[in-house]
């Protein structure tokens, strides 16, 4: 026997090198002594020693690591079946063509069982309208793909592949002109015979339909003849379903363009007359949803709701302001004949009435009206029969009142179908729908459903459920409280556009200033009484209307014979230039009404306050009236002057007119407009301090503001028109130098004051954003309580972070061993200059859910003498952070680490900034 090892040999260093035995038994207790250390290290330290074996080994064992790592890691020759999930095999599969997945099945078993699964060949069958005549078993394998060759077998003709992205087509040449006549007349004859058959099976259905209320549906006892049959077809293809036999007779249509046999349109006829086998085929094909659920688009926090729809569930949200029969067309068109266990509708309702459309409610009255009682009976075929299971939720609280049970009554026995609804009064909003539900046809003292929320949860996730009822009772609060306080805004605000609407029909429609000052009726009537002067009639009134009406006449005739004499040029020119002269004729119109605007202003403002003024009357002072209306006057005379340019141009119109010149004239006097917009802010300032100050200001904006003569605008809108006419400049011009050819003689002038109107309607965007920042600096600053005044020099506000201000008992410890308390919550609010620290404290409104927030100034710090550092992460703190000032650090924190990056990648850049 071999002389074993002692133990201090075993674990030393020593190596005998001439007892082979001896060395084989120590290198095996050491390999198995090293295993023992490798399975109890972590990956980081295996990482560690297979670094430092590989860079002891020599070429040829690192060539022996490589090969061993190929056999258990391949790199090529990688199946992707094994590898990959088995759905996204399958659907790799699916973009092959039949004759590649036939190939395909010749690989291996594994692929053999891939390419033969239903998914990848029922969609081919169905779309060739090839059928199952049987339903499948559950453990039956490959009956889709065995109905395909069966199908393909009775063509008789040959299959050539082409590959076309996604698709194939089976296309099959025929050379004799005999076998097409042949072809024809069989397909003449079948769509006769279709025909025929269509016509018999609606006269059948016209004949045998029964009373409402009174029917048997299909499926239930007594149903199941082929007349009772044919009857419920001939009612479901009336109710919008796909009609199968319509949609044989454009198969076959297809077919024959297509050039498929004889024996493929004889197959299709077979499948019409064998219309029960075909429709079970259908049903067995499409494996139907188990429920179906309508939601109106006017149930609040609907998102939340349909995000949590289960997977059987089919949701259809359909807008409030709709139709039965848009409804019916939408509902349709997502079901494509499929059949539903349960059918759900979720919509603003009662007690005693739901409100499924605007101004159209189901209730127990309005139930036997014919759009009622049609719309239910064709969405009830979409329901199985009640012995299968089926039947209609109301998600309304309709089984808690005798009303509302005469109302599910009612429905019942018009769908033949159970339906069902909560039988609690819970209050919030929606609450009831987590109580039981009864069965309206029993009553709410039958049977019913013990578990809350019972028949809802077929549709919706338990916890989704729950948190969309609670969700739906803030947002109806949140609702309440937002109509409250902003009703009588919205009244007043109505009001003034009834009347703007209003004045616009009779200042603009009606033309009331042409009416009283129109020169023609001025010229008429001056002739008309001249005429009537010179001679004597009995009848006065008589003779000065047959005289307007003859000078009309004439009038007319004239301004037809002056217009057909006017020669246009014909051809493509033409075409182009009227596109042209459409947009100079829109320029010339809203310059129009753009002047006449502010002749209003003028007229109603500045002339009456100037002579208040000058007759020791004022209402505003001279410097007042020189700031808000001074420029208004200069940028009326130069546009009326701009439009007496564009109306000499318009008067000769042609295909080398020019109008960019007249454009180019206008942008050069454009530092009317910048004198204006740079003392646009302080116009409406100056008129908001006159109005608090001034009692006769006041009361002359009161008499003047929205009438008709300042086109139901007040000064403040009206002071907005210059800035809205730059932006409609800059859209005529942009469209006007799209239709003008580079070659045009205007195309120069054109793109030259786009390109200035450009430039101004920048210059205005600047404006406005620094008028918004300024707004926000004063309402941070009326935010704050007790906070110093914000507003120096071009101070800005850049963001805002709310925070938790944290406090370290223990500074001594390390870092990661440190323990923060939550002290009080914090905004952070950055400046361009400094950062200011306000506490948060929210305040919730007794009897809701609302609560506002106050922010009570605490500190803040030049961003000069700012530092700031992150906290590590640890056990106790997370996404916190050291703003380090002067004289004192503050310890923050934020819920999201994105918030914190966030904050403090715009902390770092602006001081950055300040420091620079």
């Amino acid at each position: 026997m071999e002389k074993k090892l002692n133990s201090k040999a075993r674990f030393s260093c020593w190596t005998p090198l001439n007892n082979q035995p001896q060395n084989m038994q120590l290198f095996e207790e050491r390999i198995n002594l090293v295993l023992c250390w490798f399975d109890l290290w972590t990956d980081r330290q295996r990482k560690h020693m297979l670094h430092n074996v590989l860079i002891r080994c020599t070429k040829p064992q690192l060539r022996y690591c490589g090969n061993l790592l190929t056999e258990k890691l391949p790199m090529t020759h990688l199946d992707f079946t094994v590898v990959l999930p088995r759905f996204l095999s399958l659907y790799i599969m699916s973009f092959l063509c039949p004759l590649d997945l036939f190939s395909a099945a010749q690989v291996s078993w594994h692929w053999r069982v891939l390419s033969e699964q239903d998914c990848l060949w029922a969609g081919r069958c169905i779309r060739q309208g090839w059928f199952l005549p049987y339903t499948p078993t559950e453990k039956e394998f490959g009956a889709w793909k065995k109905h395909f060759i069966s199908c393909l077998k009775t063509l008789g003709s040959a299959i050539h592949r082409e590959v076309a992205q996604s698709h194939w087509a089976i296309n099959q040449l025929y050379d004799e002109e005999k076998e097409e006549e042949e072809e024809r007349l069989k397909e003449s004859l079948t769509r006769q015979m279709i025909r025929a058959r269509i016509q018999e099976e609606k006269r059948i259905a016209l004949t045998t339909r029964k009373a409402w209320g009174s029917r048997t549906r299909l499926g239930a006892p007594g149903g199941g003849s082929i007349q009772s049959q044919a009857n419920n077809s001939t009612i479901f293809r009336t109710s919008g379903a796909p009609d199968f036999s319509q949609s044989t007779s454009n198969s076959l249509n297809l077919e024959a363009n297509m050039g498929r046999s004889s024996s493929r349109v004889s197959g299709q006829l077979s499948l019409y007359v064998s219309r029960n086998t075909t429709m079970q085929s259908i049903s067995t094909y499409s494996h139907p949803a188990a429920c179906l659920l309508l939601v109106s688009n006017r149930i609040p926090a609907y998102e939340l709701l349909i995000s949590g729809a289960k997977a059987d569930v089919i949701v259809v949200l359909y807008d409030y302001q709709s139709t039965h029969s848009a409804l019916l067309a939408q509902v349709e068109g997502v079901v494509s004949g499929r059949t539903f266990q349960r059918l759900g509708l979720l919509a603003l309702g009662g007690t005693e009435e739901i409100q499924l459309f605007h101004n159209c409610c189901l209730s127990d009255r309005t139930l036997p009206s014919p759009e009622h009682r049609d719309f239910w009976e064709k969405l009830s075929y979409l329901v199985c029969p009640t012995e299968q299971g089926g039947g209609i939720d109301i998600f309304s609280p309709c089984a808690a009142s005798p009303f509302g049970v005469a109302l599910l009554q009612k429905l019942a026995t018009l769908t033949g179908l159970k339906v069902w609804a909560p039988m609690g009064l819970a209050t919030g909003s929606f609450q009831n729908i987590l109580s039981e539900w009864s069965d309206g046809s029993i009553g709410p003292f039958g049977f019913s459903d013990p578990q809350p929320g019972g028949q809802a949860l077929r549709y919706i996730i338990e916890p989704v459920l729950h948190g969309w009822c609670r969700q739906a009772e803030w947002m109806e609060e949140a609702l309440g409280e937002m109509k409250r306080c902003l009703d009588h805004r919205l009244q007043q605000l109505g009001l003034q556009a009834r009347g703007r609407a209003l004045g616009h029909a009779l200042w603009e429609r009606i033309c009331l200033e042409d009416l009283c000052l129109a020169e023609d009726l001025s010229l008429a009537l001056t002739e008309g009484l001249t005429v009537l002067s010179k001679q004597e009639k009995t009848k006065p009134i008589e003779f000065i209307a047959n005289f307007l009406m003859k000078w009309s006449d004439e009038r007319k005739s004239a301004k037809e014979n002056q217009a057909s004499n006017i020669s246009l040029p014909s051809g493509n020119t033409q075409t182009q230039l009227d596109w042209r002269g459409v947009i100079v004729r829109e320029l010339q119109l809203s310059e129009f009404l753009y002047i006449s605007r502010l002749s209003g202003l003028v007229k109603a403002y500045q002339e009456p306050l100037t002579a208040a003024l000058n007759s020791n009357r004022a209402i505003l002072s001279y410097a007042d009236i020189n700031i808000v209306l001074s420029p208004v006057s200069q940028i009326l005379d130069l546009n009326r002057g701009f439009k007496a340019d564009l109306d000499a141009r318009l008067q000769q119109w042609g295909p080398e007119q020019c109008v960019g010149d007249v454009c180019l004239k206008l942008c050069t006097h454009l530092r009317v407009y910048t004198n204006y917009l740079n003392n646009y802010t302080t116009a409406l300032s100056t008129i908001d301090k006159c109005r608090d100050t001034k009692p006769l200001f006041r009361a002359f904006l009161k008499r003047t503001d929205r009438t008709l003569a300042t086109h139901m605008l007040s000064l403040q809108e009206l002071l907005l028109c210059p800035v809205w006419r730059i932006q409609e400049y800059t859209t005529l011009l942009q469209v006007l130098t799209l239709h003008t050819h580079a070659s045009h003689p205007d195309y120069t002038h054109l793109s030259s004051a786009l390109s200035t109107l450009q430039q101004y309607t920048r210059f205005i965007q600047k404006l406005k954003r620094n008028c918004e920042r300024d707004q926000l600096l004063e309402e941070t600053q009326e935010m704050i309580q007790g906070c110093p005044r914000l507003r120096e020099g071009n101070r800005q506000l850049i963001t805002s972070q709310d925070a938790a201000l944290l406090n370290c008992s223990n500074d001594h410890a390390s870092e990661s061993l440190r323990i923060y308390e939550h002290v009080a919550d914090v905004t952070l609010f950055l400046l361009t200059d400094i950062l200011v620290m306000t506490q948060k404290q929210n305040q919730h409104t007794p009897f809701t859910v609302v609560h506002r927030s106050t922010h009570t100034f605490l500190a803040s710090v030049a961003l000069a003498n700012l530092t700031l550092r992150k906290i590590t992460h640890s056990r106790y703190v997370k996404y916190a952070f050291i703003l380090e000032g002067p004289t004192h650090p503050w310890i923050c924190g934020t819920e999201r680490e994105e918030d914190m990056e966030h904050f403090l990648c715009v902390l770092s850049s602006a001081i950055q900034t300040t420091l620079t």
